[in-house]
């Protein structure tokens, strides 16, 4: 909950988003879906049993392994700093993603939000 806490706090993402999750009990919590009718944010959910909706996210820890080359952190907070610089300073502004037109995902929000706005 933390780490979506702080997406939608530093993304400020427009009313209409949608987060897409399994049935875990973190996402089907009360907290989760007050924090996203709070942002605007409608909830989707995978069907039991429907691995294939969450492919995406899937390939991004494929992806964030392969990437960290299976590093074996000393703390926690170590891990926690290396995955946070990753994500923030490579992931969304600079890799290219096929899934949304082999750009980035800080582009291709800017995309969106210009676009939504004509």
């Amino acid at each position: 909950m933390r780490v979506l806490q702080r997406a939608l706090q530093s993304r400020r993402p427009p009313p209409g988003l949608i987060h897409h999750s399994d049935r875990g009990g973190q996402y089907s919590s009360k907290d989760c879906r007050k924090l996203l009718r709070h942002y605007g944010a409608k909830q989707s959910m995978s069907r039991p049993g429907n691995c294939l909706e969450n492919a995406v996210v899937e390939s991004f820890f494929g992806t964030l392994k392969h990437e960290l080359e299976r590093r074996v952190f000393p703390s926690r907070p170590e891990a926690h700093q290396a995955i946070a610089r990753y994500i923030d300073g490579f992931y969304n502004p600079v890799r290219l993603h096929s899934t949304i037109g082999y750009l980035s995902p800080i582009a291709f929000e800017r995309l969106a939000s210009w676009w939504s706005a004509a």
